[in-house]
């Protein structure tokens, strides 16, 4: 197989088809559309879905993408390290995070990381879907309790947990009438919430009267006084401490955890396990307090 012609489909594959990849990387279209043409005979195999506007990988070509172009990654890489007398890091380093870690810790962790790897150019997107890496050309994800994926390999670096908090103002029922609560989204019409106690699981019955989106914006109401909240402890710690909040339980739900998530192959990029080796050494024991000290600079 000829690997110029596999690096040139690699190269329309990601960029989705020949025009964007010869404005990105300088080469001739027409050199693009050649190549990919001798290998599609090569192979006796289309690779693209070449009718209307778009340019689509056929279920073969999606294969093969998805087969080599991590393989090729790691040739060019190992020619550079080899070039440069050592694997340093260098180049682009694309990553997911979820919203709330993107909010509260991944600015100071990418400056940080930015100013140790000045030649690598990383970029941070910040949502809370499941992305595809191959499809969406990320090195790297970080999620919170991820379903387990058979092409994915990866670790949990950080442990948090849910807690119900409220302003100091905000009486707690005795006699089981509904408290005002504040939930995160649309969805959420729990009605009860079970919390940990010394004494076992109660029940604590809310009624939620007001729904917001993110988890710095329930934290702000909590403040206000508006109602109770399930928050993550390591985003109120700081204020339960200073006497803002007050901690009604411990959410009777699976521990968060965070994990970094990356195609399973054998020999990672220098970039990939540099930014690893900085998730280590920023939280190196993974605990709540650890983040809520760390965000707190």
């Amino acid at each position: 197989m000829d690997l110029l012609a596999l690096a040139d489909f690699n190269l329309v594959a990601r960029h989705g088809g020949f025009g964007k990849a010869a404005r990105e990387t300088g080469r001739p279209k027409a050199t693009l559309s050649r190549r990919v043409s001798e290998l599609e005979a090569s192979l006796e195999l289309r690779l693209f879905e070449r009718g209307g506007r778009a340019l689509k990988l056929t279920e073969e070509g999606r294969a093969l993408y998805e087969r080599t172009g991590a393989l090729l990654t790691e040739l060019d890489e190992a020619a550079a390290a080899i070039a440069s007398g050592g694997e340093k890091p260098r180049g682009r380093l694309r990553i997911s995070a979820p919203l709330l870690f993107s909010q509260t810790a991944m600015g100071r962790l990418a400056a940080e990381f930015a100013m140790k790897y000045p030649e690598v150019r990383l970029e941070v997107t910040s949502e809370d879907r499941a992305v595809d890496m191959i499809e969406d050309a990320y090195d790297l994800v970080i999620r919170v309790n991820p379903a387990p994926d058979e092409s994915l390999v990866g670790r949990a670096f950080l442990r948090d947990r849910l807690v119900a908090v409220a302003s100091p103002a905000l009486a707690r029922p005795a006699d089981g009438t509904p408290v005002p609560a504040i939930a995160r989204g649309g969805n959420d019409r729990a009605t009860v919430w079970n919390l940990r106690s010394d004494a076992g699981v109660v029940r604590l019955a809310v009624d939620p009267i007001l729904h917001l989106a993110s988890m710095p914006m329930l934290r702000d109401a909590a403040r206000a006084g508006v109602g109770v909240a399930r928050l993550p402890i390591s985003l109120v710690s700081h204020d339960l401490a200073a006497g803002r909040l007050v901690h009604w339980g411990d959410v009777d739900v699976p521990e968060i955890a965070l994990w970094t998530l990356y195609p399973s192959r054998r020999l990672l990029s220098a970039r990939v396990s540099a930014f690893l080796d900085h998730l280590r050494q920023a939280f190196p024991k993974g605990t709540p307090d650890e983040l809520a000290a760390y965000v707190d600079w």
